[in-house]
């Protein structure tokens, strides 16, 4: 995404020259910001409003990175469809809307205004908080778990492409077959084809524990953001929970796929068994939703 080069915002009386904008909302932000609502509005130090915000990510004249926080969220959302569909679309907040103007980004940009000096953070105060700076990537953690996540949710179709129904049922595996053994809900040694010749892959701890974590969250809601409902083709939705060194991405009509802190880069794609479908539906119902 890419604003327009000559939509500038106000912020603390300076132009900012608009790059992007994103949603932080209780059903779409940042994920790399943390497991849920709440925490990503923490580590922008933001009251988690109801309706959300709106985060404009810009330069101001002398090339210092500035976060406009507004709450014209459905402003932010126009804008954001209308680049990605390929449209130009003018963000040009006013000042009314304007929450705070928040120095650095908390997200990694590779765009920069032209006709500005290169992207740098603003002085500060040493009394006031540090800029605004991206999670730590470099190295799996949380903050790329969760990316991870993000892309399987985006590339779905690419990702389930790569297992067949034999690498995520429990029966009729095709006999010489590589695909990854899967865990499942009932018995992932089956799953795994043992009698040709593959090793089964003992069920996860780590699974198990996400799983369950996941399922407590229908009888006591977690904080808002930590189960998101999205469109998915057919009838079905693409459901992403989140916890404490986990992340699910699943389609309701299908299977899932478990990330681990635990388990620095791994993909583990789940059956669907008996149990998951009826996880699925409970999760679905408990989510919150795109407007």
């Amino acid at each position: 995404m890419a604003g327009s080069d000559d939509a500038p915002v106000a912020a603390e009386d300076e132009a900012l020259y608009v790059l992007t904008a994103v949603l932080l909302t209780p059903a779409q932000f940042p994920s790399v910001l943390g497991d849920d609502y709440p925490a990503a509005c923490a580590a922008l130090g933001l009251t988690p409003l109801d309706e959300g915000y709106g985060l404009v990510l810009g330069q101001d004249g002398d090339g210092a990175r500035w976060t406009a926080v507004i709450d014209d969220v459905s402003l932010v959302a126009v804008a954001i469809a209308s680049w990605d569909c390929g449209m130009e679309y003018e963000l040009s907040p006013d000042e009314r809307t304007l929450v705070a103007a928040l120095p650095g980004w908390p997200l990694a940009l590779a765009v920069a205004a032209p006709d500005v000096p290169a992207p740098h953070d603003p002085v500060t105060d040493a009394e006031e908080p540090p800029p605004l700076s991206p999670p730590d990537t470099s190295i799996w953690g949380p903050a790329q778990r969760r990316l991870g996540a993000d892309e399987i949710a985006l590339q779905w179709a690419a990702w389930r492409s790569r297992l067949d129904d034999a690498d995520v049922l429990p029966k009729e595996r095709p006999s010489g077959a590589e695909a990854p053994a899967p865990e499942t809900e009932t018995e992932a040694d089956a799953a795994a084809g043992a009698e040709a010749g593959a090793a089964a892959k003992p069920r996860h701890p780590g699974v198990r524990e996400a799983l369950a974590e996941v399922r407590a969250y229908i009888d006591a809601p977690p904080p808002l953001g930590r189960v998101r409902s999205s469109f998915a083709p057919g009838d079905a939705r693409t459901l992403r929970a989140d916890g404490p060194g986990w992340s699910i991405v699943a389609r309701t009509d299908d299977i899932a796929f478990v990330l681990l802190d635990a388990e620095p880069g791994e993909v583990i794609p789940v059956g669907r068994g008996p149990e998951l479908p009826g996880l699925l539906e409970g999760l679905d119902k408990i989510a919150v939703r795109p407007i």
